[in-house]
């Protein structure tokens, strides 16, 4: 039903999910040939998309709150005094600067939107373990309510929550989170092997380099890895091919395992 849905949009935007898992392979495929507009929004650029996307919004890791409140405030229409009152209350210029996500950047993608017939947005499993997780679900639920969007969850639990969510009971927005310094985004892919694969500006941060037996050292974890420098890599966030608790994006200390 899924890939049906994504097969008959002409408008498409992604939320969450950088399409380099396993599970999301067959997603991937299916947008590498699609034909219409897509506006592909991610704190990390996904190179097999470059000739598919016409826009990237590259937003900050950890702000995904806000992000799904950009999203309504652009999107949503026809709504309840409630929320209406909850859109007059967001301080966008905030939520912009924090997430480093242009609110002309989301007047590009609604002058899109507006233009076609068949609109879908979906949604990625990297805000399941967010802090804000039950209020990202809410902003989620509202938008599917009072949008013209179809809404393609990836995550089979989050779909759930989405659909069972009283989008009434939205809460005011969070500060957001900062990720200052090497961050590394967590995720199960064939594609990366035993590896955490970085930009060369992340490996001079980190004071690593090309194939360097490293740990990675987060919260009170410490994963055996070989370092790869990734052309397709760009700035401070790194890909570990590795399942962790909780927030799939870490903040990270790199430790050469010989030192």
């Amino acid at each position: 039903m899924s890939m049906d849905v994504i097969k008959n949009s002409d408008f498409i935007i992604s939320f969450g999910t950088c399409f380099k898992t396993n599970g999301e392979k067959e997603i991937l495929k299916e947008l590498k040939s699609f034909n219409g507009q897509f506006v592909f929004m991610h704190p990390i650029d996904n190179n097999e998309l470059k000739s598919v996307y016409c826009q990237f919004i590259k937003y900050e890791v950890g702000s995904e709150e806000g992000i799904a409140a950009m999203l309504l405030n652009a999107f949503a229409k026809n709504l309840t005094p409630a929320i209406n009152d909850f859109i007059d209350d967001l301080d966008l210029g905030y939520i912009s600067a924090e997430s480093s996500a242009g609110e002309e950047e989301f007047e590009e993608a609604l002058e899109k939107y507006e233009e076609a017939s068949s609109k879908t947005l979906i949604v990625g499993s990297d805000i399941k373990n967010h802090s804000r997780f039950e209020n990202i679900v809410s902003l989620l639920a509202v938008i599917k309510k009072y949008s013209d969007f179809n809404l393609v969850v990836l995550d089979k639990e989050i779909e759930n929550k989405v659909n069972e969510s009283n989008c009434e009971n939205i809460e005011e927005i969070d500060e957001l989170s900062s990720y200052d310094g090497t961050v590394s985004y967590f995720i199960s892919s064939d594609d990366y092997s035993n590896n955490i694969n970085a930009s060369l500006s992340f490996s001079r941060i980190a004071k690593v380099e090309d194939n360097d037996e490293v740990y990675v050292c987060f919260d009170d974890k410490k994963l055996k890895k070989i370092f790869k420098i990734d052309e397709n890599l760009s700035g401070t966030v790194a890909i570990t091919n590795d399942i962790c608790e909780g927030y799939c994006f870490k903040k990270v200390k790199l430790l050469k395992v010989n030192a």
